[in-house]
């Protein structure tokens, strides 16, 4: 097993940002989940998974992230990746996540894109 960090950034009026650094795989990937797991569990709707520090990610990874995509949406909430890194990136291309959920290149540029798509779902509903 490599290296692997976990860490909760929360800044007021923005969605919780779950930081990883190093490899996100089937030994480290459960951590992830749970962590996710606890932040829909303590309310959050939206949630931010930021990459940036991520030099690994394989398929169990992959699975989580779009299992937390799935239940952020179930609770109509919403979900981002921050994924600067042109390799790990191209995994979000090749399999087409990347149209399934939003890949950003800064926490910042994940939390505007999901308060934009929020505004624009209580207008569509009003």
């Amino acid at each position: 097993m490599g290296n692997f960090s976990i860490n909760l950034a929360q800044a007021d009026g923005a969605p919780p940002v779950i930081v990883l650094g190093g490899e996100v795989d089937v030994y480290t990937a459960p951590q992830l989940k749970q962590q996710m797991i606890d932040l829909l569990g303590s309310g959050a709707k939206e949630i931010v998974v930021d990459l940036t520090k991520v030099y690994y990610l394989d398929s169990t990874a992959l699975g989580v992230l779009i299992g937390g995509c799935k239940k952020c949406r179930e609770s109509d909430g919403d979900f981002a990746v921050v994924c600067p890194n042109p390799k790990i990136r191209r995994v979000f291309e090749i399999t087409g996540l990347d149209k399934i959920f939003e890949v950003c290149n800064t926490a910042e540029d994940a939390a505007e894109t999901i308060r934009v798509r929020r505004e624009r779902i209580a207008r569509a509903t009003t």
